[in-house]
């Protein structure tokens, strides 16, 4: 068992290994000789692609999967880059001999650059006395190099032979920790750049070219030796889409977005470039849109760049990139293909510039930024978008303006949604449609959004939860070019009613109702707030007898601490909570309530939810299966006792003989802000006002007639008349009750006189003219 601790133990330490002042591939090495270490002394363990010469020195992520680009890769087991075999000694005990650089590359088996050297006139070169770095290619290199090239070069070698073998070298002595990312050489021949990528997998490339084997010291330099013979650098990447004919789509587009002189300046890019056959793919009517939005052309054109040169020889594997417009994409492999969001579409890869690469595809990256809001719609939300279609609504989304999608899931059609009337379909998609443009960053708790239909949505956000109304977010949210969408687990259900109206309408409450009302609770339900409320139906009293029912009735505090601790300040969305975890809530009785998610089922205080999520205007109710009650607070009657046993199983109640309920009042504040003042006649005003939570009106009542004045034409004809009026303002509730235990008193509820402020009438008005002429006089 101490062997097993320890040899994952030695796994964990080799993938999180870190050398001081050591570049990715000096570390990569040093990993791949510790999985060899069993193998005798300086060997390395490498990974070969199964039906390929590809090899590479591992990553923990490829050696534990045992893939390298989605194909199966092999162990084998040589000599780390320095070392070599004695017959009859295990591993590689012995140095490689140190010569000049000529000799050295026959020592790597880089035999073909070996011979183009002597017959270049190189090797008199790299045999005299120097300091100088070349970058060898394999013999498979020059076997891979196109025939017409290598024949123009071996037609003329003291020249063309030598001018390319040149470029491959730099006159200094460069080991790989001297290879920086990013890193641009002077090549030998004519200065010409040499561009340098140090991955953090330990890959090193030489314009995309990968070093398969670096470090070899040589007495006037090292040798690398590299995967491709590399050609010389000169054009940036604008100057390559500028003069090549399959890139004309982009040339037009670039230049439209005032993107291509950009890519013409220094830097290090990625470009994936679509050929013209990638743009003949777009539907007409998506090409001519975005093309006549300068927003949407740059934010596509910039989807296609990132702001790193990513060659094809150091694509291992899956990784995310962040684009220039600034979303992402992930770039992979598949065997030898280079993979764009898991699709294979690179036909032509590793175009070396001066400021970068390309690679072409054959499909043009549309970025959510450059689509219509319905382009947004993916496939598991297909039967909105479709019944969005078939109603009528498309063209509206179409049309000039902002929108947002609260787009439910497939799932969330049922059978009964879509055997619905066309009207009422039609009237219920309208409220899965903002009329504004909202992102997910621009949610908050309490917000009210205003739907295509002209109800009101409340959000509602929680820890790892984003409500709207009944229904609750799933990852997916996007944002486009003319609106965003959000994608919801089901319909949206808009409340109607307040919670008192609903539970007093649905028949599953009468005992409910009656108790409420028994204790005067009936008001706090019926007006503005937010209430979560735990509603037992009437099953859970059927088995109390009439007698037990009055008795349950006949002590108004003891009901009312029962009912209270149903209440709970604030709207709790039962599919909004975090899954198996307890949520401790404070009831308006004061003693908390536990509430919990598992199972797609909403445990109170351990009693599960018959239903959940009933919305009403001022609140939601979750229905309930048993009564609800304080286990902290105390009951001092044993006729109370007997009653509450009977009536909840699930908690063990506490005894203290004599012990009361005390009453629980409810505090209240009148909170009213003017926030508009309009003048009706001189010295008269009108004043529109705003209540928390967020209600606002306008009344002016008639204080002869105690009448409301609804229209402007009944208020002119009162004040004609020379009637007074006065303004109005109402109550809310102002916070959470505070309470320690079951016999503190509780603020009750009760409302505060209605404030009146007069506004004189035609006599008085007058009357006060006159006066303030006496004055100026």
């Amino acid at each position: 068992m101490t062997l097993l601790w320890l040899a994952a133990l030695a796994g964990f330490l080799l993938c999180t290994f870190e050398q001081a002042n050591s570049s990715a591939y000096d570390k990569i090495v040093t990993h791949s000789r510790i999985r060899a270490r069993n193998e005798g002394p300086n060997v390395c363990a490498l990974q070969q692609v199964i039906g390929t010469k590809k090899k590479y020195f591992s990553t923990c992520r490829h050696w534990y999967q045992g893939t390298i680009c989605g194909k199966k890769a092999t162990v084998l087991y040589e000599c780390c880059p320095g070392y070599m075999r004695l017959e009859g000694v295990k591993g590689c005990p012995a140095v490689a001999p140190i010569d000049n650089m000529y000799a050295t590359l026959g020592i790597v088996g880089a035999t073909s650059t070996q011979k183009y050297s002597d017959q270049s006139g190189l090797r008199e070169e790299i045999e005299g006395p120097g300091s100088y770095t070349i970058f060898a290619p394999d013999n498979d290199a020059w076997e891979m190099l196109d025939p017409e090239i290598r024949d123009a070069l071996l037609s003329n070698v003291n020249v063309e032979l030598l001018n390319a073998l040149h470029y491959h070298m730099i006159d200094k002595r460069m080991m790989t920790k001297d290879l920086k990312n990013g890193l641009v050489l002077k090549s030998m021949y004519n200065d010409l750049p040499v561009l340098i990528n140090h991955y953090s997998s330990g890959i090193v490339t030489v314009n995309c070219a990968r070093l398969i084997q670096a470090n070899q010291i040589s007495t006037n330099g090292v040798v690398h030796v590299i995967d491709r013979v590399i050609t010389a650098v000169g054009n940036t990447i604008e100057d390559f889409i500028d003069s090549e004919d399959d890139l004309s789509s982009l040339r037009a587009a670039a230049i439209a977005s005032g993107l291509l002189e950009s890519l013409g300046k220094e830097g290090h890019y990625t470009v994936f470039a679509p050929t013209n056959d990638a743009f003949e793919k777009l539907p007409r009517g998506v090409l001519e849109r975005i093309m006549s939005d300068k927003v949407a052309l740059e934010a596509l054109l910039k989807f296609h760049i990132l702001e790193s040169v990513q060659c094809s020889e150091a694509i291992t594997g899956g990784a995310v990139y962040e684009t220039l417009e600034g979303n992402t994409i992930e770039i992979g492999c598949d065997g030898d293909s280079v993979t764009v969001n898991g699709v294979k579409m690179v036909k032509r890869k590793d175009i070396v510039t001066t400021n970068g690469v390309i690679h072409l595809i054959d499909e043009v990256l549309v970025p959510d930024s450059a689509k219509q809001v319905t382009e947004l719609v993916s496939s598991k939300q297909s039967t909105f978008s479709d019944l969005i279609s078939e109603v009528g609504l498309l063209e509206s989304l179409q049309a000039d303006g902002e929108f947002t999608l609260l787009a439910p899931m497939n799932s969330a059609f049922t059978e009964e949604v879509m055997s619905m009337d066309q009207r009422i379909l039609k009237e219920m998609l309208m409220n899965h449609v903002l009329k504004v443009k909202i992102t997910l960053n621009e949610l908050y708790h309490g917000q009210r959004l205003e739907t295509l239909g002209g109800q009101e949505l409340r959000v509602f956000i929680y820890r790892t939860s984003v409500c709207i109304e009944n229904s609750c977010m799933v990852r997916g949210s996007k944002e486009g070019r003319n609106g965003a969408i959000h994608v919801f687990r089901q319909l949206i259900t808009p409340a109607e009613k307040s919670t008192f109206d609903m539970l007093r309408d649905d028949g599953r409450f009468s005992v409910f109702v009656t108790l409420l009302e028994t204790a005067g609770l009936t008001d706090i339900l019926s007006e503005q707030g937010e209430w979560t409320v735990f509603a037992p139906t009437d099953d859970a009293f059927k088995d109390l007898s009439e007698q037990e029912m009055r008795a349950l009735k006949s002590d108004k505090n003891a009901l009312k601490t029962i009912l209270l601790y149903h209440m709970n300040i604030g709207v709790l969305i039962g599919d909004g909570i975090e899954r198996d975890v307890t949520n401790l809530l404070n009831s308006v009785q004061g003693s908390r309530i536990l509430v919990k998610s598992a199972n797609d089922t909403l445990l109170v205080n351990g009693v599960k939810a018959k239903e959940s999520d009933l919305m009403a205007t001022n609140g939601v109710v979750h229905v309930v299966t048993s009564l609800l009650y304080p286990e902290d607070i105390p009951v001092g009657d044993e006729k109370l006792l007997r009653l509450l046993q009977k009536l909840i199983k699930t908690i063990q109640f506490k005894f203290v003989r004599g012990s009361t309920f005390k009453e629980i009042p409810l505090k209240f504040k009148t909170i009213t802000t003017i926030k508009k003042v309009e003048s009706v006649l001189p010295g008269i005003q009108r004043t529109l006002i705003e209540r928390e939570p967020q209600l606002k009106f306008t009344q002016i009542t008639s204080q002869s007639g105690g009448e409301q004045i609804e229209d402007e034409e009944a208020l002119n004809k009162l004040i004609a008349k020379g009637q007074q009026f006065s303004k109005v303002t109402t109550t809310v509730i102002e916070s959470e009750p505070k309470v320690t235990g079951g016999t503190e008193k509780m603020p009750k509820v009760v409302k505060v006189p209605t404030q009146r402020t007069r506004i004189p009438s035609r006599r008085q008005r007058a009357t006060l003219v006159r006066k303030k002429i006496a004055r100026k006089q």
